[in-house]
Formats: structure tokens, C-alpha cells, sequence
């Protein structure tokens, strides 16, 4: 592409190249639109336009669009063609008619149908939407349901990995007596539990570790290990250890604990620690287990969340899906709730699997009526790294918005402000990027109807600057991958190991 342009006529026939790849492009994966719902045919094709767009590298086309004074397609992302039919509609002083062409009138109303749909009315074009953590501590506190939802939130979250469903029963009607009282609306959210990888150690008991010991971990129920002398840990997740392969990383506890596998014997991996963040050098009971480098095979929805669809079914407005991989697993919950009635299914993208196999994971999400993402940035960051998380999130967020699909930002959103009374800078400048979501999620903490006025507070000193930022296209990795694929199939092996640093 060239390097500069020195006349309209040129930019012209740049942006005819590029709209008759999209085209093309979308001619191609004309089989995907047929099993879309309705509503989602037309954002669906854009999502084909944009996807094609991120995996070229217009940056020359773009400045010579800013040059002119045209649009550069820096924040067109939920209306690529039609925001090409209007430069050339300038370039050309033609009027273009095309039928089922996204345009800027069309994506504002498709989005905002989908958010509201999804999450409700906010309060204000300033507000957005908060979703808060229920604790059980609050059972016996009215004023503090309506208290939180005088301050802001609209959506409570039920979290099945804990309580029972006679606690979560008490928290959805304090919430519908809290709502009654105060006049403002409250949607449920239920996070199902999923297939939650932990250590398991003798009698609960935390054992001492050191840099450079090796350790045995196990998926199997044995008291005794291989015949090493290492120190044994126990892993949650069955059939698991023995799909590793040497070399590839396994953190421990929220990644503070980093180890390598150095051999598998059996149904046993042996690690070598590589490194503790921790100041005192132990591993608990119950602590988290992540392995950014390794494709393992077990289901998303465990028996335990299949006890928990009945309730979620009667109860919820929505139901988040814990550590989704690839579209068989969306496919697996529909089959699953059968002829109970589903909620919209809010997939959260917390592992490298579903960063890369994303694209395919909205189509299939597509196939319903609402669908929403949730960005869960704790076991994400250690997946892909901690570095790497800035950029893959706003990578959802653009690809997101291209499908019109909704998104909410999760996890330690002010967090230390929540917990103590006190925001730091830095979370500050997280909750102000947060804005670009559609929702945000709030743990639960002693601070938290605090926490939910500040966001709000900080949502409506951002509501008139958050567009302003210009942007410069250049290839994501996702749509290249997704793009290319013509054969679209699910992410090889060989592509999550080799994922690039």
C-alpha cells in the first residue's frame, strides 16, 4: 500500500481495494450467517468487515484519510462499510445505496438495543452499568441492597461457587424487595462455578517450598507418590497432569508461585520452582493452579454447575460460563439446560484458548437472541501475561463492539478502595479505562456502596472524553488467525504453545 497519497483519487482507489476485500471476504463466510438469529445478521457481517480490516495494515490509508479531513476508521468499528460507503460517498459525491449495510444510525441503535436488552436502562447516558458480588454478610441488611442501588448498581452477581441455593434465594429476594422499594430495576447475574483447578494438600496443610525445588504434582487419588523423594500436591482437576509436557509453565495461587514441568512419569509431573513472589514461601490447600502453555482436555460445565441449571434457569436473567475454550462448549450448556428456559449466556474469556478461538466463540454466540463477554482479567493475566493483558483486552473490547456484542469488565476493579477506603492512583486510571465496557464488576467488600458512587463518580467525568482518543489499525493476531482459517476450525495445539510473547 503506498506510502503517501498526494491526491483524493488515489485514497479513492485505495478504499475501493479495501471494500471489495470485505466484500469478498463476507462472500466467503456466507455459510456462518445461516444458523445466526436475526437480530445478529447484519452486526455479524461486520464482524467479518472488521475482522478482514485488522489483517491488513492500513496505517498509510488512514493517514491520508486524516489528511483530507475524512474519517480515518479509528473508531468505526461497529459500522465498517457503512463508514466506507460514506468516504466514498465524499470522495465520489455519489449516493450510495446498499442493502443490509451497517451504518452508524443502524450499529447505535443495534448496540444500544443488545446492551439494554441485556443489562437493562442505565440510569443516565452518563451512568454504566455495575455489576456488584453478593456476600452473605448482607442477608440480614436491607438498606444495604437499596443503598447499592441509590448509588448505581443494576445488576447483582450470584456467584454458585459459593453458598447454597437457599443463600442465593435470600440474596434474589432482597434484591426484588430492595428494588420495589427504591423504584429502579436490578437484573441477576449467576456465574456458574466451572471446572475450578486447585491444589489439594494432605490434611489441608500448607507445605514449605523453595526456588528451585522440584515438587510432584497429581490429578490421581493416591496417598503416596511415584517413589521420588519430592513433596506431593494434589491437583482438583482429574485426568489432568498427565496432559502436560515438558517445558510448559504451571503457576500456582494467582501466579505468585511459578514452576516448569520437567518430566511426566505416570500419571505424575514433576516441577521445578522457578520462582515465588510471595514473602513467606508457602503453597496452600485450595490455591489456584493455571498452565498458560498446555491444551487440556476436560469439559467447561462440571456436574456440579449441571445441579446448578435448574435454579439459574428459574431465577436468573443471566448465567455466566466459567473457562469456555471453544464453541462446543457454548453448544454443551444450550444441549444441556434442553427444555428448561435459558438466560442469555455471558461467556468470560479467562484462558489462552479462548482468546484465540474469540471470533468463533461470538458467532456461536450469535446463534441466540442476547449474548454478552465478560473480560475476567485474574486467571486471564496469568494465562497470557501479565504484560499482555493491556493489549487483549482492548482487542475484546474493539472485536466486541464490531459484533455489537455486549462486554463487562471484571476482576479487583477498585479494589483496594473496596477493601480499605482508599483508591490508588493506578486503580483510578484502571476504573476510568474500564469505562469503555458496558458494564463493570465490583467484588464484594466492606467499602462497597463507596466504591459503586466513585465509579459512577468517575463514569460521568469520562462520558464526554472517551471517543477523542484516535487510533492506528494494525494487524491483531486474533483476526489473522480467524480470517485465515478457512477451514474454520478451532485453534491447533501447535498455535496456543507458540503463542507469541
Amino acid at each position: 500500500m503506498s506510502e503517501t497519497y498526494s491526491n483524493s483519487s488515489e485514497i479513492l482507489n485505495e478504499l475501493k481495494k479495501v471494500k471489495n476485500l470485505l466484500l469478498e471476504k463476507e462472500k466467503a463466510f456466507e455459510h456462518l450467517f445461516e444458523s445466526i438469529h436475526p437480530d445478529h445478521q447484519i452486526n455479524a457481517r461486520n464482524l467479518i468487515h472488521y475482522l478482514t480490516l485488522r489483517t491488513m495494515d492500513i496505517k498509510s490509508l488512514q493517514n491520508g484519510l486524516h489528511a483530507f479531513g475524512l474519517s480515518s476508521l479509528s473508531i468505526s468499528e461497529s459500522h465498517i462499510m457503512g463508514q466506507i460507503n460514506a468516504i466514498l460517498q465524499v470522495l465520489t459525491r455519489r449516493i450510495i445505496h446498499e442493502d443490509a449495510v451497517c451504518t452508524y444510525a443502524y450499529a447505535r441503535q443495534s448496540v444500544n438495543q443488545k446492551i439494554n436488552g441485556l443489562f437493562g436502562p442505565k440510569a443516565s447516558k452518563k451512568h454504566r452499568h455495575i455489576m456488584v458480588t453478593m456476600d452473605s454478610k448482607w442477608l440480614n441488611n436491607n438498606e444495604k441492597f437499596e443503598a447499592l442501588l441509590n448509588v448505581g448498581m443494576n445488576i447483582a452477581r450470584v456467584n454458585c461457587a459459593h453458598d447454597e441455593p437457599e443463600t442465593w434465594s435470600k440474596f434474589i429476594e432482597n434484591i426484588r424487595l430492595a428494588s420495589t422499594a427504591t423504584g429502579i430495576p436490578c437484573k441477576i447475574y449467576m456465574d456458574l462455578a466451572g471446572p475450578k483447578i486447585r491444589t489439594i494438600l494432605k490434611d489441608k496443610k500448607a507445605i514449605t517450598i523453595q526456588k528451585g525445588e522440584k515438587i510432584l504434582l497429581t490429578s490421581k487419588s493416591r496417598k503416596k507418590g511415584s517413589g521420588l523423594k519430592y513433596q506431593l500436591v494434589g491437583c482438583s482437576v482429574k485426568n489432568l497432569t498427565n496432559q502436560l509436557k515438558p517445558g510448559e509453565r504451571v503457576y500456582f495461587d494467582d501466579g505468585l508461585i511459578k514452576s516448569e514441568v520437567v518430566e511426566i512419569i505416570g500419571d505424575f509431573a514433576v516441577l521445578e520452582i522457578l520462582s515465588i513472589a510471595s514473602e513467606k514461601p508457602r503453597l496452600k490447600h485450595g490455591k489456584g493452579i493455571n498452565f498458560p502453555d498446555s491444551v487440556l482436555q476436560f469439559p467447561s460445565l462440571t456436574k456440579y454447575d449441571e445441579e446448578c441449571l435448574p435454579f439459574i434457569s428459574e431465577n436468573a436473567d443471566m448465567v455466566g460460563y466459567s473457562f469456555v475454550k471453544d464453541k462446543t462448549d457454548i453448544q454443551l450448556l444450550r444441549e444441556t439446560f434442553g427444555e428448561m428456559k435459558k438466560p442469555p449466556i455471558i461467556i468470560k474469556v479467562e484462558n489462552v484458548q479462548a482468546v484465540y478461538n474469540f471470533p468463533s466463540l461470538l458467532f456461536e454466540c450469535m446463534k441466540d437472541e442476547l449474548a454478552g463477554v465478560m473480560i475476567a482479567r485474574g486467571d486471564l493475566a496469568i494465562e497470557i501475561g501479565f504484560e499482555k493483558l493491556s493489549e487483549i483486552q482492548e482487542e475484546i473490547l474493539w472485536i466486541c463492539e464490531a459484533a455489537h456484542i455486549p462486554v463487562i469488565w471484571a476482576t479487583q476493579v477498585l479494589e483496594n478502595l473496596n477493601k480499605t477506603g482508599l483508591a490508588t492512583r493506578s486503580e483510578i486510571t484502571d476504573a476510568a479505562r474500564s469505562s469503555g465496557a458496558d458494564c463493570v464488576m465490583l467484588n464484594k467488600g466492606k467499602n462497597i456502596v463507596k466504591t459503586v458512587k466513585t465509579l459512577q463518580n468517575i463514569f460521568g467525568r469520562m462520558g464526554n472524553h472517551q471517543y477523542k482518543k484516535r487510533f492506528v489499525f494494525r494487524p491483531l493476531t486474533i483476526a489473522t488467525k480467524f480470517i485465515d482459517d478457512s477451514a474454520m476450525e478451532e485453534v491447533s495445539e501447535e498455535t496456543i504453545v507458540q503463542t507469541e510473547s
